[in-house]
């Protein structure tokens, strides 16, 4: 195996650690008191948040697009296929984080919810 092969999973490390405190952990901003049942109602909501899977079908969908992406345009703009396994792995961590951020923004709209459903004034 060659050295670089570690550093391609570099990426995907880091974009993991990017999301470490999104999605459905996310803590919402609020307005006004929190109350005595905050620590559990977040809870609550943040359990509910993270009720789907870790990858959905639409994560796996851009993953899959993006190597594809990625393999073609290397084709076309150079003309072999010489590198269209990296170009299709580039692609393919750009799809990923891309369908994960997408992913970590639907968690935090229902963490948002959840609590402004429970009286909480949410700001952000």
């Amino acid at each position: 195996m060659s050295r670089s092969r570690p550093l391609a999973m570099l990426p995907a490390l880091l974009i993991a650690t990017a999301c470490a405190k999104s999605g459905a952990n996310y803590t919402p901003v609020i307005d006004g008191p929190k109350g005595p049942t905050y620590e559990s109602d977040l809870a609550a909501c943040q359990q509910l948040a993270a009720s789907g899977g870790v990858v959905d079908g639409r994560v796996a969908g851009s993953t899959a697009a993006g190597a594809g992406i990625g393999a073609a345009s290397t084709v076309i703009w150079n003309g072999n296929s010489d590198n269209l396994g990296e170009a299709a792995a580039v692609g393919a961590i750009a799809g990923l984080a891309s369908g994960i951020a997408r992913q970590n923004n639907s968690r935090e709209n229902i963490v948002r919810n959840c609590m402004s459903g429970r009286g909480y004034r949410v700001l952000g």
